[in-house]
């Protein structure tokens, strides 16, 4: 019998050089429940407001940003963790080079 599964020891690992005045995505996992994205932020980098139709969780492994959710704004750093209902507007700014995994269920 064999499970398929995923297992990454270190996932700050997965991330090459943050490339310069740029985002990296990259999509570590997908099935039919769970999307897992991994994202590295060049310091001054932003993604702007935008919604998504699935609930979704932000967890902030690395670096320092400001987090827009609906009208609130806060400081996310490594360990910053938030989760996010369908259609919230939201918006990310990096303040230093920052590493984050989006988890879209």
């Amino acid at each position: 019998m064999s499970t398929a599964y995923l297992f990454l020891p270190d996932l700050l690992a997965e991330v090459p050089d943050i490339p310069g005045d740029s985002i990296l995505s990259r999509t570590l996992f997908q099935d039919d429940r769970l999307k897992v994205v991994l994202f590295a932020f060049a310091g001054g980098q932003e993604l702007s407001e935008h919604t998504a139709a699935r609930p979704a969780v932000l967890h902030f492994l690395s670096g320092e940003a400001t987090v827009t959710l609906g009208e609130d704004t806060f400081q996310a750093q490594a360990g910053s963790w938030a989760h996010m209902p369908p259609h919230l507007p939201h918006s990310i700014r990096a303040h230093s080079d920052t590493v984050m995994l989006l988890l879209m269920l």
